[in-house]
């Protein structure tokens, strides 16, 4: 056993965010972590690490493994360069190098014959470790790792406080890789990675001979990488866990979603019989006289006593389950997402619903678009991938009317209704309250829209009347998700629709989305909705260029 979380409870205030949660991590395990965003995935992962204590519950860690966690790596290091950093984080290796120099600039300075030979066998020994260590390979390693990273661009002697957000967190994971701890604890180790570099990621964890407990929403990802999944409920802030990888684990969830649509329609049906049943004096019929008793008194007044007793017997039987199902029922499926626009997809045809010429749009002296030009068909589906900072989402909301462009012009087809999911949530303001946002423009009663709005189980009661600014991000973008559904659009612009989505929901968006019978704008880095998506592709780059 590396690592052992006991019954971990963790508040933030009055906000319960872990409760009772249990996990084992041995030696050669690769578990990823899953869940919506606020579910209490780095919570947990840092509580692990020691960074922060729980407010019950324990973690017993192997005081002879050595646990690896990124954060923890780039704190206090803002001084080192990019060398110093990831030498200082060898401690084995860096006493013994330190250790090395100091040997070396005393031999320098020594004069006796008998203390430079003193020194000498000494520096025998810190060099002999020093090799044991791997410390003349690590240089190597150190620039293969760069390289897998694509920050092999970067000096060695540059200093982190000088290095990009996106860089810095590409040193640390470098880093802590090079460091092979028994025990890798990764959170989003994705982020800020191009395609290449999450491929070669991929391959290193697949190598490295250690535990590794990882936070991802990169399902493509986890496929490669782990071969248990633990799931953290947003809703009950409990866990389950799963054997396989993320297939396996979608595979597992679809059975248990079928199994609760068939339970809740057992129960109520089971519901409907008992109810019927109380309604109906037990369902039992009573004796109407007739029959060998014929008119003896005291017969009928045996059987009519007996009938009473069984009819009451029944009918208490019958309310005491119909209570005990009723105090603790199965909760209702959720419906199956469906995007479904008001405007007829076929008044598209013969149309160009959108059609882009000639944008350009700069923040300064840094040009993002310059000559793009485009056209979007009646039944076209196009994902739009590229480096961070490449233009993607500045194009999509210039197409949806969010940012103006500097030159160039947009055309939408008069036939053509928006639905625009925004990756930055700039148009929601924090102080509204989340129900009311949504019903805006919405035409119906207050029950009837209610009903429209927890259909799909995205979002609860209690957070349907938070502002907008109390939700997590994730539940922020379920919201989006309700207002474009809500929209009834017939054109889909979506700003990596996958992000902050737990994978239960974002399985059932996605299969919306197949289902949508009018064309699809998406900007995406998400390998699996990029294959699952059935779609043309273009490289922002490629676009840039006419």
């Amino acid at each position: 056993m590396l690592i052992s979380a006991n019954h971990i409870t963790k508040y933030y205030g009055a906000q319960e965010v872990l409760s009772d949660v249990s996990l084992t991590l041995n030696a050669k395990d690769r578990v990823g972590l899953v869940g919506a965003n606020g579910a209490g995935k780095s919570t947990l992962l840092r509580i692990i690490a020691g960074e922060v204590a729980p407010d019950a519950g324990a973690v017993t860690r192997n005081p002879h493994a050595s646990i690896g966690y990124l954060p923890q790596a780039l704190q206090a290091f803002e001084a080192h360069t990019i060398h110093s950093f990831i030498t200082a984080l060898h401690d084995e290796l860096s006493i013994a190098q330190t250790r090395m120099r100091e040997l070396e600039a005393q031999m320098a300075a020594a004069s006796a014959i008998t203390q430079t030979s003193e020194l000498m066998r000494e520096y025998g020994e810190a060099t002999e470790q020093f090799e044991r260590l791997g410390g003349y390979e690590l240089d190597h390693r150190i620039e293969e790792v760069m390289r897998g990273l694509e920050i092999d661009h970067l000096p060695t002697d540059r200093l982190l406080d000088t290095l990009s957000g996106g860089e810095k967190e590409r040193v640390g994971l470098a880093a802590l890789l090079l460091r092979q701890p028994d025990a890798l604890l990764l959170d989003e180790p994705t982020n800020h990675l191009d395609f290449a570099a999450m491929a070669w990621l991929e391959g290193y964890l697949r190598g490295h001979s250690g535990a590794l407990l990882v936070v991802s929403h990169d399902r493509q990802f986890l496929n490669n990488t782990v071969s248990a999944i633990f799931e953290l409920d947003e809703r009950s802030h409990q866990t389950k866990f799963f054997t396989g990888n993320y297939n396996a684990y979608r595979i597992a969830k679809e059975k248990d979603d079928a199994q609760w649509r068939v339970d809740y329609a057992n129960e109520q049906e089971e519901i409907k019989e008992l109810r019927r049943k109380v309604k109906n004096d037990g369902g039992i019929v009573t004796w109407r006289g007739g029959g060998k008793v014929g008119n003896d008194k005291f017969a009928k007044a045996f059987f009519k006593g007996t009938s009473e007793v069984a009819i009451s017997r029944a009918i208490n039987n019958a309310e005491e389950r119909l209570e005990r199902i009723l105090a603790n029922p199965t909760p209702r499926p959720p419906d199956q997402i469906r995007i479904a626009p008001s405007f007829n997809p076929r008044e598209l045809e013969g149309k160009t619903p959108v059609r882009v010429m000639g944008l350009r749009r700069a923040f300064g002296p840094r040009v993002v678009l310059d000559n793009v030009n485009f056209e979007l068909g009646a039944s076209d589906r196009v994902v739009i991938t590229g480096a961070n900072g490449s233009g993607k989402s500045t194009l999509l909301r210039i197409i949806a009317g969010a940012d103006q462009a500097d030159a160039g012009e947009v055309v939408i087809s008069r036939a053509a209704h928006i639905g625009y999911l925004d990756q930055e949530q700039s148009a929601m303001p924090p102080n509204e309250i989340a129900f009311e946002w949504w019903r805006e423009g919405l035409v119906g009663d207050e029950d009837a829209l209610r009903g429209e709005f927890f259909r799909f189980f995205l979002l609860s009661d209690a957070d349907s009347r938070k502002r907008i600014g109390e939700l997590s991000i994730g539940q922020r973008r379920k919201l989006q998700l309700l207002k474009l559904i809500a929209q009834k659009a017939n054109v889909l612009l979506l700003d990596e629709p996958t992000n902050h989505i737990s994978f239960d929901v974002l399985e059932k968006f996605e299969q919306a989305l197949a289902d949508f019978p009018g064309p699809i704008l998406a900007v995406s880095h998400d390998r699996w909705f990029i294959e699952k998506f059935a779609g043309r592709v273009w490289e922002m780059d490629l676009m840039k260029r006419g």
